[in-house]
């Protein structure tokens, strides 16, 4: 049997900056990281993600991002990053140590990892994100479809869609960078059930997130306000360009799918190849199931990142956690603090490995 002083699952942005915070309470923790590398789900999104917020906007703590920071980094930036971020922490990172069970003992919290190890530790934080595993909506003719059906998440480049007739699905920033990109090689629409929402991405020549920041609501506690209203896609002029063009153009949902046809709240019918589902991730947190920790639908049960039922455990990297920029690389370390406060106080005697 190991001890550790705190356990993170997850070696993500928000594990990372999970670290980070811990090293700076004088603690050195145990990262177990399911996949052989660092950085999350960063190595896996596709070849032409682009950063909507900018390089001055999208760092974890304690580390710039180099270069211009004004630029938008790409996604082979964020994942090269994340690498040398981790190689700067006092941190035990363990790869390819899949966390399977979660449980509550009587000093603190133990964890099996697949391989069998066992670790215990009096504080444990979630931080495998909101972004790890991909939602599947329930659609009309989804299961039947006798086309492709992908999830961004397994989308790479245009190429493999070349000719194709392709329906998008989902109106945020990435469905619309997707959309556009793959226009370049097929015939593309982007399927919403409302208008897209575009928002200027450097209103006043100050970029958006720079008017977040600045006004304080970027750390503002904004879930209700953000999901009543439509979801803002951030853009320079390019995307709106591209979908006036018509390819891709942006239709309502379609009303069924049938066979290899898609039925359009119009009327129209026409064949379609492939169905990409740009329909964003849910936590992936069925490991802390025995605790206790996760309400009748899997949802995590916290106020701010810790939680509510089980004692030394917290969260980072939740969708709206606390904030707007809850899920985001520049708002990952200020929860992670928040959270460590709670459930690591300064002063405590913590176990060591016997």
């Amino acid at each position: 049997m190991e001890h550790a002083p705190l356990v993170v699952i997850g070696a993500g942005q928000a594990g990372l900056a999970t670290a980070h915070a811990a090293n700076r309470r004088g603690v050195s923790p145990l990262l177990l990281e399911a996949a052989d590398h660092v950085g999350g789900s960063w190595p896996h999104y596709y070849d032409g993600l682009t950063l909507f917020s900018p390089a001055r906007f999208s760092a974890l703590p304690g580390r710039p991002l180099p270069g211009d920071p004004d630029r938008y980094p790409s996604r082979e930036e964020i994942t090269d990053y994340l690498r040398d971020y981790a190689d700067h922490l006092d941190a035990d990172i363990r790869r390819g140590r899949r966390v399977e069970r979660v449980e509550r003992s009587e000093e603190g919290l133990l964890l099996t990892t697949d391989d069998g190890s066992r670790v215990r530790a009096p504080a444990v934080v979630a931080a495998t994100g909101g972004f790890a595993r991909p939602h599947r909506p329930v659609l009309p003719g989804l299961e039947d479809f006798t086309g492709t059906v992908r999830h961004a998440a397994e989308y790479r480049s245009p190429a493999p869609f070349a000719g194709q007739r392709v329906v998008v699905v989902g109106g945020g920033n990435s469905g619309v960078q997707i959309a556009a990109e793959l226009s370049g090689a097929a015939r593309v629409s982007l399927a919403t059930r409302s208008p897209v929402a575009w928002a200027n991405q450097r209103p006043l020549g100050r970029d958006i997130h720079w008017w977040f920041v600045r006004s304080g609501l970027d750390a503002a506690p904004l879930r209700r306000v953000w999901e009543k209203g439509p979801t803002l896609v951030s853009d320079d002029g390019r995307y709106r360009t591209a979908f006036a063009s018509g390819n891709p153009d942006r239709r309502e949902m379609f009303v069924r799918l049938e066979g290899d046809k898609a039925t359009w709240a119009d009327g129209t019918v026409e064949r379609v190849d492939t169905v990409l589902l740009a329909t964003g991730y849910r936590p992936a947190l069925d490991p802390l199931a025995p605790t206790g920790a996760l309400d009748e639908r899997g949802r995590p049960q916290h106020r701010g990142g810790v939680s509510t039922t089980v004692p030394g455990l917290g969260y980072v990297g939740l969708e709206f956690q606390r904030s707007f920029s809850s899920a985001t690389l520049r708002g990952v370390g200020r929860d992670a603090r928040h959270v460590l406060r709670r459930i690591l106080p300064r002063g405590r005697r913590w176990p060591t490995a016997p």
